[in-house]
């Protein structure tokens, strides 16, 4: 699959720039919770709300309640869907540099 193919094949909801930071923190971290979202994001509690419902909508991003510190917090993980379009993404910055180094040992 060429670059360019591989490109296209990516849902605008998830190029988005708080989207696209909100799932490599969730790559990374695995279970995130709103709150560590606002935290790391900067975002207010409607903003980071609307990006995560869009991400849940998409069907990337599963929403759980469970209880911290003696309260109910929501958490967030990848679905499995959800983590195969992250590793398709990283696939696909990494044929970029594998080109781009392959295009400089030739000049």
């Amino acid at each position: 699959m060429s670059v360019d193919e591989l490109y296209t094949q990516f849902d605008p909801v998830f190029f988005e720039k708080t989207r696209l930071s909100m799932m490599t923190i969730l790559y990374k971290e695995g279970v995130v919770s709103f709150n560590r979202f606002k935290k790391l994001t900067g975002g207010t509690d409607g903003a980071v709300y609307s990006h995560i419902n869009k991400l849940r909508i998409a069907g990337y991003v599963d929403q759980k309640k469970q209880i911290a510190e003696e309260r109910i917090q929501t958490v967030y993980s990848l679905t499995e869907s959800g983590s195969e379009i992250f590793k398709r993404y990283l696939e696909f910055l990494e044929s970029i540099v594998t080109q781009k180094r392959r295009k400089r040992k030739w000049k």
